[in-house]
């Protein structure tokens, strides 16, 4: 017994190995080091750095722009995560139901997912040009005037939060539409039986058994809402007056542009933190009203 014991303890390690590898190459050991860094000073040629402890995160909390930057990235959370999981809930249970042209509608829903991100950005810069884009051509239908939508604080945070929607949305719609074909057709069937409505079933029945779908989409909504950065360079470059600049789009600036790799550490750790303890929560909170089969 003891041998037959060994012998699947050596199996198992040996199943676990490259997992293990890649996990401490590619994750475990840019955690250490990232934390490592940013208890360090900033060095120089003539200055080497030395061990600052806390400092790194201080001068953070100190800095206007850093707040600025969370309340950006807040306020761009807040808005793309609910409003893109329940635009790619609609498009999902359309796309699901008996219509012609199924396939088509679903395509259509899943080409800006397919698309670059550069070129993306690219085709929404077009949009949002001021007099010939397409919103100042449609509002000048209406008789408004232009709009410069990225160049002004007021509008130009909006316009990225429009742009990540659009994008998202029908991402997170293609595993809607894969968890939706997964329900049995009985329960409708029992449901329209018993006199439920399409509203009282969509309640009652399709959106329980969509919980553990919509947990999943979730947790990769808030992932993706702190790692945008590609759209910005194309767009705004994080202006006007740091209005899009997102925590990502000033890590790199911190790190690249200005050569200040501990703060840049320092903020990294701070996003870490905040993303374990939203998932945790989100597990905590909702994985309580997950149906699992």
């Amino acid at each position: 017994m003891a041998a037959r014991r060994q012998r699947q303890a050596i199996y198992a390690g040996m199943l676990l190995f490259p997992s293990l590898v890649l996990l401490t190459t590619f994750a475990f050991w840019p955690t250490i080091a990232t934390l490592w860094s940013s208890l360090y000073s900033r060095g120089t040629s003539r200055r080497p750095s030395h061990f600052a402890g806390l400092d790194n995160y201080s001068d953070l909390f100190a800095d206007p722009v850093f707040w600025q930057v969370v309340g950006n990235n807040a306020i761009y959370a807040a808005v793309t995560i609910p409003a893109s999981i329940a635009i790619a809930l609609a498009m999902a249970l359309w796309a699901d139901a008996k219509m012609p042209a199924r396939s088509f509608v679903r395509i259509a829903y899943f080409t800006p997912t397919m698309l670059p991100m550069i070129a993306a950005a690219n085709l929404w810069l077009f949009f949002y040009t001021p007099g010939i884009g397409l919103f100042d051509q449609i509002g000048s239908l209406f008789g408004f005037g232009d709009v410069n939508w990225l160049g002004q604080p007021e509008t130009a945070l909006w316009a990225i939060i429009l742009v990540t929607i659009w994008k998202e949305a029908g991402f997170f719609m293609i595993f809607y539409l894969a968890a939706l074909q997964t329900i049995p057709p009985d329960l409708k069937e029992a449901a329209t039986v018993e006199g439920a409505t399409r509203f009282t079933y969509l309640r009652r029945v399709i959106l329980p058994l969509l919980m553990p779908t919509t947990l999943f989409i979730l947790v990769n909504a808030l992932i993706n809402s702190v790692r945008l950065i590609d759209h910005l360079f194309i767009l705004t470059k994080g202006g006007p007056d740091n209005a899009t600049k997102l925590i990502l789009y000033y890590i790199w600036e911190m790190a690249f542009a200005y050569f200040d790799t501990p703060h840049a550490a320092a903020m990294t750790v701070l996003v870490l933190i905040v993303l374990g303890i939203v998932a945790a929560l989100q597990f905590t909170l909702i994985d309580r009203r997950a149906h699992y089969r």
